[in-house]
């Protein structure tokens, strides 16, 4: 975009209308500004970003907030709207300011969102230490995790896993309770059949598998047509225990179809109908 109005400014003639010189090195720092800020947006949320592609591919996520906080959009549309109010009640009363208008309106916004960060990185390691602090049907968690709900920064979607199974469940940071309504739910690990291993070697499969941090997969197997199975890979992140089935957040999951043989018929994301 700066490349595009630098572009502007040469053909106008190195003109602007207040007469004074663009400071272009300036900008540009802004600009790239702007972008890592970007990426710093994706980092805290589950769905995460690799900042370091394509020298890297590993994902990095916070898991602090949800993909679409309400609080941080209120912070962020306050502070793009109370400048124009201002500027509108500065014009019904004929007042001239001589800061910029907006300066205040934006630092609000930013240590708003600074505070909301603060607050549920807080609450997110609590909870993530309560998960860790409890063993699952007697057995010791290898790795856990908590994923946000929205608006309430004590709210948690716990993700355990065991040698042998997951286990998901809801978790109360204010009060460091695991599965307070007792709705945990126990997922043994899927066993390795020729079948799911052919899924995971199709190219959707291995993105798949890279970018999601608890992977399950389903088996299903046709009675007739072209396809002999269907297998589905989901990611426990977006499978909350409080919710009825897994159906609201399979938008992030993934399927593979396979023919007798075990070669690939159809590759696709989401809830979709998978080709029979």
């Amino acid at each position: 975009v700066l490349c595009v109005v630098y572009a502007i400014w040469r053909l106008r003639g190195r003109k602007s209308r207040s007469g004074l010189q663009p400071k272009w090195g300036l900008l540009f720092g802004f600009a790239y500004l702007a972008g890592l800020s970007h990426i710093l947006l994706d980092y805290t949320n589950a769905y995460g970003v690799r900042p370091f592609w394509p020298f890297s591919e590993r994902w990095y996520s916070w898991d602090i907030v949800s993909i679409v906080e309400p609080v941080l959009l209120l912070f962020l549309i306050g502070g793009l709207a109370l400048p124009g109010l201002s500027a509108l009640i500065d014009k019904e009363m004929n007042v001239r300011r001589k800061v910029p208008r907006g300066r205040l309106a934006a630092s609000l916004a930013l240590l708003g969102m600074a505070l909301v960060w603060m607050v549920r990185d807080y609450e997110h390691r609590h909870a993530i230490a309560s998960l860790e602090a409890r063993t699952y049907e007697g057995a010791q968690p290898l790795r856990a995790s908590a994923y946000p709900y929205m608006l309430d920064p004590f709210h948690w979607s716990g993700v355990v896993e065991t040698n042998d199974f997951f286990a998901t469940t809801l978790v109360n940071s204010s009060s460091s309770e695991v599965d307070p309504g007792g709705d945990m739910k126990i997922r043994q690990k899927p066993e390795e059949t020729p079948v799911t291993l052919a899924a995971k070697r199709t190219y959707l499969g291995r993105v798949y598998l890279d970018w999601a941090a608890y992977p399950i997969t389903e088996t299903e197997q046709q009675e007739s047509g072209t396809v002999a199975y269907v297998v589905r890979f989901k990611d426990l992140r977006y499978l909350y225990p409080d919710e009825p089935g897994d159906a609201r957040r399979t938008v992030l999951s993934a399927f593979v179809t396979l023919d007798k043989k075990l070669k690939t018929v159809a590759e696709g994301m989401g809830v979709r109908r998978a080709p029979e």
